[in-house]
Parts: C-alpha cells; structure tokens; sequence
C-alpha cells in the first residue's frame, strides 16, 4: 500500500508538471528534467518500502520481539476472555513440581520440529481425558490463540484447560526448553512469518 501511494502521489505531482509544460510549449526541451523526477519518484518509493520490510524479526530485539508476542496475545485472548491463562514463568514452577500437563494443540508437521517437556497432543488428550484429571492442564500453540479456543470448549463443559499466555514463543524467551526425537532443541515451528517473533538463539520454521 506504501509503494502504490508513493508512486501514484510522485506521478501524479508529475503529470500535472507535464501538462503545464505541454501547455507552455516547453514538454521537448525538459523532457531529461522530467524523466530524472519520474526515477527519483521511483527510487524514493522503493527505498521506503525496503525501509518497511527489512525490519524482520531478525533485525529487532529480543525484547522488542517478546512484547509483540505479548501484544498479540492480549488481541487474540479478546476472543475468549473467559479462559483462563497462566504465564510461563507459573508453568514452570508447575512443571517442576510435577503438578502440570502440557496439551499441544498444533498440527503434527509443527510437533515434529520441536514440543514443550512432555507434552501429549490434541489427540491423545481427547482420547481419555479422565486420565488427566489431577493435573493442572496447559494447552498451548505457537501463540496461544488455537490453544485458547480450544480451552473455551473444554471451560463450557466444565473441564478446567489453562491457556498458555503467549504459547510456545512465550515459552522459549522466558527461558522455557523445547525438545525434538533427539532431546533438547533451539528449532521451533512458528506457523507462518507474522509469528516469527522468537528469541535470536532460536532458529524458526514455518
């Protein structure tokens, strides 16, 4: 959108200069003068828009990265605001004390690249819930959205579910460990290049 303004406002500003000089009989002898304003206008515009686009989640921070994760949460829990979350930080504590479950919603193309510590799956849970009746139960996904939804249904009918606030991007840049077929890994799937937001030490995947 940025470039198709720039470009339409530059040639417009440009076609009102050419008709006065048409006008005035003067369009041959400036016609280098307008040609050079049409390849600023041009190169301004590209320049711009490479301006936009080359900040990647690369080129931020950390920081920078991990309050976007917590921005778009907080839109996405919008949603479903009655499920309840707990941070990361609060699972951890959970986990080590071995009160916790992990529930990855994700689809299996993105539990093959890496999961939070023992997690089971969407599947396996829903198999025999019961099973799972005294643990605190965790759903989460790359940012908690398909997770909290699936929360909600789980909360309709009683069934406590927790949302992971911030998911699996959440997870990792406040020190959480992910694990592959191998043991621990720094690979993690983020579902597409708008959630590529991990930490600099992490390599993403989509």
């Amino acid at each position: 959108m940025t470039i198709i303004y720039l470009i339409n406002h530059s040639t417009s500003k440009l076609f009102n200069e050419v008709c006065n000089l048409t006008m005035k009989k003067q369009f041959i002898p400036y016609h280098r003068t307008i040609f050079r304003l049409f390849t600023a206008a041009l190169a301004f515009a590209f320049v711009t828009l490479m301006g936009q686009l080359g900040l990647s989640s690369e080129d931020r921070s950390d920081g920078v990265n991990r309050q976007k994760v917590e921005d778009m949460y907080d839109g996405y829990k919008k949603q479903f605001p009655d499920v309840r979350d707990l941070s990361p930080q609060k699972a951890m504590i959970l986990t080590a004390e071995g009160k916790a479950m992990f529930i990855d919603i994700r689809e299996a193309r993105e539990q093959q690249v890496s999961m939070l510590p023992g997690a089971i799956t969407e599947k396996e849970f829903m198999n025999d819930p019961a099973k799972y009746k005294d643990a605190v139960k965790i759903a989460y996904c790359t940012i908690s959205y398909r997770s909290g939804k699936f929360a909600q249904k789980f909360q309709e009918i009683g069934i406590p579910v927790y949302n992971l606030r911030g998911g699996l991007l959440a997870w990792v840049h406040d020190g959480g460990k992910v694990y592959d077929q191998n043991g621990e890994t720094h690979r993690i799937h983020v579902y597409g290049r708008k959630w590529n937001l991990g930490p600099k030490n992490y390599q993403a995947v989509w």
